[in-house]
């Protein structure tokens, strides 16, 4: 027995104490890490000999909000500890459990008219793992009367109901409560949100909605129905009209005041109040900025309620995949940016999560992509255990940066509407709306460049796709803030081409063997694409002019290595001209060339270009 006692007490070379990991590796410094990442910039041509600045500089980038997003963070740069799980600010989760135990709700959303039709889609959507229902009523959804047969056969004690019911919120939500009463479901035990949302309803429509009504019906619940909700901040609204995402937090926060307000002038205490109020938010494919949004947005919220006299608290938050990111050329690319959303808005720590389906900027979803939408939520939850950390992306660096930059942001927008008025009368005034449309065009710059790359649209189009066709949705009210989709411009040209009658096309001026043109070449077919423009390339003609006569277009765009256009530009514009071309573009950065009427390049305004092009070509 000794003898084994002292074997097991001498270190192995497998014991923990033993282990060095990378110690062996010496210590890397910021500097040394300065010297390789110029190297590779120097190689690149971004910087030259002569460069005396930081590097590193050279690889920042700029959110909307001016935010500086850095190559590199380390110890150095980042702020301090936020919190503990379900503590104050709540940066890391609105519960001290986060959502460990359950994981996020997996709602889905429902905007037929058809109550047969809506209740068959929520039932398969049940049993195939959705968890919550979000359904539009009124006006624009299945009728008030109708909802008792839209949630036929549905366990709404235990699959949640979020009413969307514009200005018939009241009416909607005493049909609810009645079909409650009907199946005997207590009080105690009833779970909703009513969806009342005023201020999202005037950013929608441009006009004014009474608060007060909205506060009542809060004061009667919140005795009443202990567990329900009556109120949505809806940031969808601002975010569809363009906006940043310290502008949309900005603007549901002060929505959040303005219901906080109102609630409190009703008889119910601040944290009552606050408990009344569910926030809708924007879930984008930028997977670092959507999670630093709802982590930003928690530390928001508790900071409002603290200096509102109550106890700082948790946000109760329902993450919806950005409609403005969605496509409706090559719907099958949203997959990808809907996995993406989900997985930010997961890891962020949102509470309830709509995926919305792939085809949801076309129309209404079939059985087919509404069980993509809930298996995402499935790969996520139960393949990848996402919900099985708090707050996973904690203690990163660039996260915890991040968080604290949007936040401040977040929070300057929001004391600027404050200082105002308030969210009603910068929406009343038009300012709000400025200051999203200042957002909106810078945006439009960056996706008419292509700095902003859209997947299947502005980069990698395909012009066989097979059309995607889907029954119309009933669209909300307008008359407010617009909505807008990021694609929405070269859809507009693609559905200009394709409604000509024949393909319109451009001809490649290949210069050069086939290796020489083949990069450039490749670049602009792709951008002509994104325009619904076919490209024809003739390869390695030995007659370029003849090619071109034979393509029975007059549009064409030289191709070739820098080589070659030095010795072959101008003559062959030139003839391309006297051939009958009545446009002549180049691929390559300007330069000195009479003949040429534009240029292609990376950074260019493609949008410019390929509405020009059409327009040369005929294609009203």
């Amino acid at each position: 027995m000794t003898e084994v006692a002292e074997t097991e007490s001498v270190p192995t070379p497998d014991s923990p104490e033993e282990l060095k990991l990378a110690a062996e590796f010496p210590e890397a410094s910021r500097e040394q890490w300065r010297e390789l990442v110029a190297g590779v910039l120097r190689k690149s041509g971004a910087i030259d000999e002569s460069f005396d600045g930081l590097p590193e500089s050279k690889l920042v980038t700029r959110t909307y909000d001016g935010l500086e997003i850095q190559p590199l963070y380390t110890a150095e740069d980042t702020v301090e500890g936020t919190g503990f799980p379900g503590l104050p600010p709540f940066v890391r989760s609105a519960r001290p459990e986060g959502a460990v135990t359950t994981g996020w709700d997996i709602r889905a959303r429902y905007a037929r008219r058809d109550a047969k039709a809506t209740n068959a889609a929520i039932l398969a959507d049940l049993e195939g793992g959705v968890s919550s229902i979000w359904l539009r009523a009124g006006a624009h959804g299945v009728s008030v009367a109708d909802l008792g047969d839209a949630l036929n056969e549905v366990y709404i004690d235990l699959a949640p109901v979020t009413l969307d019911a514009g200005d018939e919120y009241e009416a909607a939500a005493n049909e609810l409560f009645a079909l409650f009463a009907e199946r005997e479901i207590p009080a105690s035990a009833v779970t909703a949100t009513l969806g009342a949302d005023p201020i999202g309803s005037a950013a929608r429509t441009g006009s004014a909605h009474p608060l007060a009504p909205a506060a009542e019906l809060a004061a009667q619940v919140a005795v009443s129905h202990p567990k329900v909700r009556t109120i949505v901040a809806d940031g969808l609204p601002f975010h569809e009209a363009g906006g940043s995402d310290a502008q949309e937090l900005g603007a549901t926060i002060a929505a959040g005041v303005a219901y906080l307000r109102v609630l409190t002038e009703a008889g119910l205490d601040v944290d009552t109040a606050a408990g009344q109020i569910e926030f809708r938010l924007a879930a984008t494919a930028d997977q670092f900025l959507t999670i630093a949004k709802f982590r930003a947005a928690r530390r928001l919220w508790a900071r409002v309620t603290e200096v509102s006299g109550g106890k700082a608290s948790g946000m109760r938050q329902h993450a919806v995949t950005s409609p403005a990111m969605l496509t409706q050329r090559d719907p099958w690319v949203n997959m990808l940016r809907t996995t993406l959303a989900c997985f930010g808005a997961g890891v962020g720590g949102a509470d309830a999560i709509t995926v919305l389906p792939f085809d949801a900027a076309i129309g209404q979803p079939d059985a087919f992509s509404a069980r993509i939408a809930r298996n995402t939520h499935a790969v996520l939850l139960e393949e990848s255990k996402l919900a099985g950390v708090i707050d996973p992306a904690g203690g990163s660096w660039y996260v915890e940066n991040l968080t604290e930059d949007l936040a401040k942001a977040a929070w300057r927008e929001f004391t600027a509407i404050e200082a105002a008025g308030g969210i009603e009368a910068e929406l009343a005034s038009g300012a709000l709306a400025a200051r999203l449309a200042e957002t909106w065009e810078k945006r439009s710059k960056r996706l008419a460049t292509r700095r902003d790359p859209i997947t299947g649209v502005s980069e990698f189009p395909n012009l066989t796709e097979k059309t995607v066709v889907r029954d119309a949705v009933e669209d909300l009210p307008g008359g407010g803030l617009p909505r807008h989709r990021y694609a929405e411009a070269f859809e507009a040209l693609r559905d200009r081409a394709d409604a000509h009658p024949s393909r319109p096309r451009v001809f490649l001026a290949t210069l050069g063997p086939v290796a020489a043109h083949t990069a450039r070449a490749s670049f602009a077919a792709n951008l002509f694409q994104a325009g619904g423009i076919e490209a024809v390339n003739p390869g390695a003609p030995e007659d370029v002019i003849a090619e071109f006569r034979a393509s029975g277009t007059k549009v064409a765009c030289l191709c070739g290595s820098n080589t070659s256009y030095a010795e072959e530009a101008d003559s062959v514009a030139k003839a391309l001209k006297e051939a009958g071309a009545t446009s002549v573009l180049l691929a390559g950065k300007p330069g000195d060339h009479p003949d040429v009427t534009g240029y292609l390049y990376t950074g260019c305004d493609a949008l410019e270009i390929l509405t020009g092009t059409l327009t040369e070509l005929g294609v009203q």
